[in-house]
């Protein structure tokens, strides 16, 4: 089996798949790449068992083969490589490796293709059609908030809800949760999905960001994505996700509308006095006025922070956990915020002063007991 490549392109199309691959101690064949050659198309494969990634490229080939090739040595060789055409000779018997480039030649030994797990095939699914931009901007919205709870496989992942009108996606650590749902994209029929965080964190990375057509197909067990020359297929959350809708507080006379950018500049200034195990700020509301403090008694550390606000409501004191509020400002985009507060114990909710078109966001935080009310 004998094929010929630029080193660009066969880079570039690895370093896309090549996050989907294992670097299993147990198997051992998931630290490579599946090539197959068929037609004059090179298909590259690689997988960690629970989320897949595929993708495919012309080449100059004279005859059909399959190879298991490791992926790190591949990608390191490729990377020091200039620009060039490279041919790739597999002894089939062998499965011996041998890679010319220039005056080069290197040596390696590939795997038994037949050991390479397969790769799930597309079955009895319902497809929705999503434009790349909207896609990471729903996986960049939600993902920060995904749990890393291994105890609670159901928020380990993002929930998808489909319906005619709009598509809502969800993720929470119960400490806090984003609900951002777009109402200018629809599927046929309604379904709730739960999508792993490692294939969300591979889509992020590799979806163009351009406005190609994302395809979107799923049925009870896998996702499958499709686009450009990449395909990435993932394994779904089979849990049942909490009812979210339950924990939102409908009622929250308490308004605080604040600037963005100024709020997340003095978080991250008073956050580093604050303790360390807690990130605990202190946000007292009189009128218009809003006083942000932090203490780290352990050390004598504290800072005080004042800017002016907009408040609808009774004069309150609130604890947060500033790491949490920074996240979640950090991937708003709008100039002004509005913090919703029924009570010091119950959540608050962060949603932008003006609403986006087509877009509805909101993001809730659980607040921290302040130790006293002073």
């Amino acid at each position: 089996m004998r094929f010929i490549v630029s080193t660009s392109v066969l880079l570039k199309q690895l370093q896309a798949i090549s996050g989907a691959s294992s670097s299993s101690t147990v198997l051992p064949i998931l630290e490579n790449f599946l090539f197959e050659i068929k037609d004059n198309m090179l298909t590259i494969s690689a997988t960690d068992l629970q989320t897949s990634m595929v993708t495919s490229l012309p080449i100059e080939a004279k005859e059909e083969g399959r190879v298991a090739m490791p992926s790190k040595i591949l990608i390191d060789t490729l990377k020091t490589l200039p620009d060039q055409p490279v041919a790739f000779s597999v002894d089939t018997k062998t499965l011996a490796i041998e890679i010319s480039a220039g005056d080069g030649k290197y040596k390696l030994s590939g795997e038994n293709a037949d050991d390479f797990p397969k790769i799930p095939v597309v079955d009895n699914v319902s497809t929705v059609k999503l434009a790349s931009s909207i896609l990471s901007e729903a996986i960049n919205k939600t993902i920060f908030a995904v749990s890393n709870d291994e105890l609670r496989p159901a928020m380990s992942g993002v929930l998808v809800q489909l319906n005619e009108q709009n598509i809502t996606f969800v993720s929470t650590d119960a400490h806090r949760l984003v609900r951002y749902r777009r109402t200018d994209v629809g599927a046929e029929k309604s379904a709730s999905i739960i999508l792993p965080k490692k294939a969300l964190t591979l889509l992020k990375s590799s979806l163009p960001s351009d406005d190609t057509i994302v395809s979107i197909e799923y049925n009870n067990t896998n996702a499958f994505f499709h686009f450009g020359s990449i395909n990435l297929i993932c394994r779904l959350v089979d849990e049942r996700y909490p009812d979210y809708e339950a924990v939102i507080p409908q009622v929250n006379p308490n308004k605080l509308t604040v600037d963005r950018s100024l709020f997340l500049n003095i978080l991250r200034r008073v956050v580093i006095f604050a303790n360390k195990t807690t990130h605990q700020v202190r946000l007292k509301i009189n009128g218009s006025e809003l006083n942000i403090s932090a203490e780290d008694l352990d050390f004598s550390n504290e800072a005080h922070e004042r800017l002016s606000c907009q408040f609808e409501g009774d004069d309150m004191e609130i604890g947060f956990n500033a790491k949490f509020l920074v996240e979640m400002l950090n991937n708003l985009n709008c100039e002004e915020v509005v913090l919703e507060m029924s009570s010091p114990n119950r959540a608050g909710l962060l949603v932008p002063a003006v609403k986006a078109d087509n877009e509805d966001i909101l993001m809730l935080v659980m607040p921290v007991m302040l130790n006293n009310y002073n």
